[in-house]
């Protein structure tokens, strides 16, 4: 057991065999908080955090916390006969007990949370940070709350980049799987005439349109719920297109963002990790479109494509 005299809680954890899991997370929902029971499964994934599966090779670990004040050894050796029955019938580990601190983890990690230079002029700067502005420096505001995109992501940065190479002024720019926000705001900061922006999350769009007005824009931002193309909540073309997903999603949705690309216009995509280039690549070429550039950080890819007048 590992705790400290100013730790409210105790967690309690025990690794498992699979068929185990559920005897298991009822003797510690008997006990835990509120029957409040983690079940921690182990997973494979891609590099790219796609095909997500679990692996069954692995033991699962259960989590249940108990108040360090109700805590008293007897209930905590109640628990420890209980699994000893339980691993007479499939393997049960030896529960480890460990003193938490009780922390409003929804605002702490905000102390770690820095201004950062995402591209080559964007810098994005949370809403409690203050920042002074280097000339030519283009400052998105964001509080990213639950939507993918604070900026620190190599994905972000290299859509961002691709972003600031390929906008034009006077550009109507589309943004795919907007997450936070930061690409769209960051369109419109850089002289875009028109941003659209969407999502399948309904917690994306909020938080996207909740950064469009934390930044005072000159251009309107639109945020709708829904995907590329015709069925999607902005049907038209535009001048530039720009899309941070994986690979997979974006060969997937290749004809919904094609068909938002104007002829002779500009593609941005990003969030492709390196082994999966060829394959969008291939896809996007079939549809017309032609690398014009390129940039790698770390095992992820981001490219521009131009599409034939």
């Amino acid at each position: 057991m590992t705790t400290s005299p100013t730790d409210d809680w105790l967690e309690l954890a025990v690794e498992v065999h699979m068929e185990a899991v559920e005897p298991v997370s009822e003797l510690f929902a008997r006990y835990g908080f509120n029957e409040g029971v983690v079940i921690e499964e182990p997973y494979l994934q891609e590099r790219d955090g796609d095909n997500v599966r679990v692996d069954t090779s692995r033991p699962v670990i259960i989590r249940t916390f108990l108040a360090a004040a109700d805590a008293d050894p007897a209930k905590l050796e109640e628990i420890r006969r209980g699994l000893f029955h339980l691993n007479q019938i499939r393997p049960v580990g030896e529960l480890v007990i460990t003193g938490r601190a009780e922390e409003d983890w929804a605002h702490t990690w905000k102390a770690f949370y820095q201004p950062v230079r995402v591209g080559r002029k964007v810098v994005v700067r949370p809403p409690w940070r203050d920042y002074e502005e280097a000339p030519g420096d283009v400052v998105v505001i964001l509080d990213p709350g639950m939507a993918f995109g604070t900026g620190t992501h190599p994905t972000t940065r290299l859509a961002m980049m691709g972003l600031e190479a390929a906008i034009t002024p006077g550009d109507t720019v589309l943004d795919v799987g907007t997450g936070s926000g930061v690409l769209a705001i960051a369109a419109a900061k850089l002289g875009a005439a028109s941003v659209d922006a969407n999502d399948i999350e309904p917690v994306a769009v909020r938080s996207a349109r909740e950064n469009v007005g934390r930044n005072d824009l000159t251009v309107a931002v639109r945020v709708e719920e829904g995907t590329a193309g015709a069925d999607g909540p902005f049907p038209g073309t535009y001048s530039l297109v720009v899309a941070n997903i994986i690979a997979r999603v974006l060969i997937e949705l290749v004809d919904g963002i094609t068909t938002a690309v104007a002829p002779g216009g500009t593609l941005v995509l990003a969030g492709i990790i390196e082994g999966r280039e060829a394959d969008v690549i291939g896809a996007y070429a079939a549809r017309g479109f032609t690398v014009t550039d390129r940039d790698q950080i770390e095992d992820w890819v981001g490219m521009t494509l131009r599409r034939a007048s």
